[in-house]
């Protein structure tokens, strides 16, 4: 690890004079070794960290914690991380807290992840939700790239101001673009462009005047394998979750799912997509979903 001095951590972001970019990086690699996953090496440069692994479920599965130290993303800051998941291993990887997006001196930020899973590995990719300031300029690239018999379940819950300030995001901009390839193939990939103040915070085909968006994907080679799907009773359980008056959305995809959740609660968001993990874990990877130890557990209830 890179030791350098920290920025001040507050809930408010720094004048524009004062912000300093960061050229962060984590990479990862899990293997399995006499059934155990293990985080058998990690680089680190500051201001990204990962915690030391934790086994709640058994040895079989590695729980593991990424920390941004820095206590938030600022104009001009480059993040990059790296996971590699090798054969049989199983890991869960999420964050220590939700990551905050301070508003932009005019430079974009950007956190670029590449994530590979290996034949008969599975990657649970579940981090804590984004606060996007208003006028913050953020892009994020989520690449996953699968073996044969790899399999991958993430999601991204995002919001737009901080609206239990009553702040809303009228300037700025929020780019994300996720991309699933298996055997070089391209099977899936789902790119969103929200403009602070632009119609489409308001539009009823945008977000209709809500500060939350999200989405969980469940992908792989266990869910469409020799060209199976989601089966219709799993889809009708998964559809059952949806609780009117709610915007929320499941779609079945040609190797997988995709949910959707359109509101103004995280906590809602996470709870529905709790949900949904578990249903999918107790059917395809035959146990209840786990919670980590670092979230707050009545956000799922």
């Amino acid at each position: 690890m890179i030791n350098q001095p920290l920025p001040i951590d507050s809930a408010e972001p720094q004048p524009a004079s004062t912000q300093r970019a960061w050229r962060g990086s984590l990479s990862l690699q899990f293997e399995c070794r006499d059934s155990k996953t293990i985080l058998s090496r990690s680089r680190v440069q500051a201001p990204l960290k990962v915690q030391r692994p934790f086994y709640p479920e058994g040895d079989s599965i590695c729980h593991s914690v990424m920390l941004h130290t820095a206590g938030g993303i600022v104009g001009g800051d480059q993040l990059a991380v790296q996971v590699q998941v090798e054969p049989q291993a199983h890991a869960l990887l999420t964050t220590a807290a939700a990551t905050k997006v301070y508003r932009s001196n005019g430079l974009e930020a950007q956190q670029t992840t590449q994530i590979r899973v290996a034949p008969d590995a599975c990657l649970e990719w579940l981090p804590q939700e984004t606060i996007v300031f208003d006028g913050a300029r953020y892009r994020q690239q989520l690449r996953i790239d699968l073996a044969d018999q790899a399999t991958w379940l993430g999601w991204d819950i995002t919001r737009l101001g901080r609206s239990a300030r009553g702040e809303r995001f009228t300037t700025g901009e929020w780019r994300s673009r996720t991309e699933v390839w298996q055997n070089q193939r391209l099977i899936w990939v789902d790119p969103q462009w929200i403009q602070g103040g632009g119609e489409m915070l308001e539009s009823l085909h945008g977000l209709a005047g809500c500060a939350v968006i999200g989405s969980l994907a469940f992908v792989g080679a266990s869910v469409g394998a020799a060209g199976t799907t989601i089966s219709d009773p799993l889809l009708e359980k998964l559809r059952s979750k949806i609780a009117a008056p709610t915007q929320m959305g499941v779609t079945r995809l040609p190797t997988g799912v995709l949910c959707r959740y359109r509101g103004d609660s995280t906590a809602e968001a996470r709870h529905w997509f709790g949900e949904i993990w578990n249903l999918l874990r107790q059917d395809y990877l035959e146990r209840p979903s786990c919670i980590p130890r670092v979230w707050q557990v009545s956000s799922l209830r």
